[in-house]
């Protein structure tokens, strides 16, 4: 035997050992549960409202998502000129508004006096919303109007932007005011944002996972370290894939769901995809088209159960 081969040997001996001790030494750590994430079943969260049944993040989207019987609401949050955090997603009030510009540079009063229904074109193609002179909805209003909904705020703020910069202690202030604690989500595409609105929280409110956050855990499940991941989210809302990388894979969706992490899904409107994505052990579906996504869930969930008692008769 080479000392090629002796050499090689030596290291995957050493691997094989400082695995199997970590093992045997290590457990994985679960999260603590949220009261937010305790559901029995999967639920339907409304992207934006429901942003193909009405203007993304207006009060019409949220009024009929809401009536449709969604359990929560996908929000995207920005800060305004005089700091007013509003539900909306672009940097611009470019795509939805009869406006132009960027947000930040905007009070909520100047916002207020445009339509952000303007540009939204229904189902059938029609444009309902062009005259209706819609205002922005705050956080704030959205929160208290909406008292018994899960709402999952995703901070869009760049972190190194000044308003960036603010959202975190500004989002903390908010919560601690109203007291909404145990019903808001917040994540962000930055994972940097959601750790820094936990220096504040302390874990006192729900963490969803931002794209450093998917990379590790995804990197972790396909080693063989995946014992050694401690997740610091509550929970992944993420796309069926990342690039070329499948993230509803069952035993993916298993291996969170064992440190106490629930799966949601975006942004899925296809009766096919929500039906493949439940059976795999999904938890949740954010979607554009609540009115498919409500009543399908609702039927999966009820064979799912069914199927569930037979097996154990």
């Amino acid at each position: 035997m080479g000392k090629k081969t002796k050499l090689a040997l030596a290291i995957a001996a050493a691997s094989a050992a400082a695995w199997a001790g970590s093992k045997a030494v290590l457990k994985p750590q679960k999260r603590e549960s949220k009261e937010v994430l305790q559901f029995d079943r999967p639920i339907v969260l409304a992207h934006r409202g429901g942003s193909h049944l009405a203007p993304e993040h207006t009060r019409p989207a949220f009024d009929k998502a809401f009536e449709l019987g969604v359990e929560g609401f996908e929000v995207d949050i920005r800060l305004t000129k005089d700091e007013e955090i509003i539900v909306f997603h672009d940097d611009t009030v470019d795509r939805t508004s009869d406006g132009t510009g960027f947000v930040k540079d905007y009070t909520l009063e100047e916002l207020n006096q445009l339509n952000h229904g303007f540009n939204f074109i229904d189902l059938e193609g029609n444009t309902p919303y062009q005259d209706s002179k819609l205002p922005v909805v705050t956080l704030r209003e959205l929160l208290l109007d909406f008292p018994t909904v899960y709402i999952n705020i995703d901070i869009k703020d760049s972190p190194d932007t000044y308003e960036g910069s603010l959202m975190p202690s500004k989002l903390w202030r908010l919560i601690e005011e109203l007291k909404v604690h145990n019903r808001v989500v917040v994540t962000s595409f930055y994972s940097e944002q959601v750790d820094r609105f936990n220096l504040y929280a302390q874990n006192s409110v729900a963490l969803g996972a931002g794209e450093t956050d998917v990379r590790k855990a995804f990197a972790a499940f396909t080693s063989q370290f995946g014992h050694l991941y401690s997740p610091k989210v509550d929970v992944f809302q993420i796309p069926p894939k990342l690039g070329v990388i499948s993230l509803d894979m069952p035993k993916f969706i298993s291996y969170l769901g064992n440190l106490n992490i629930p799966v949601h899904y975006w942004t899925i409107n296809d009766p096919e995809l929500i039906e493949r994505l439940i059976k795999r052990g999904a938890k949740g579906i954010v979607t554009d088209r609540p009115d498919i996504a409500v009543p399908l869930v609702k039927k999966l969930y009820e064979e799912l159960n069914s199927n569930n008692e037979q097996t154990e008769q």
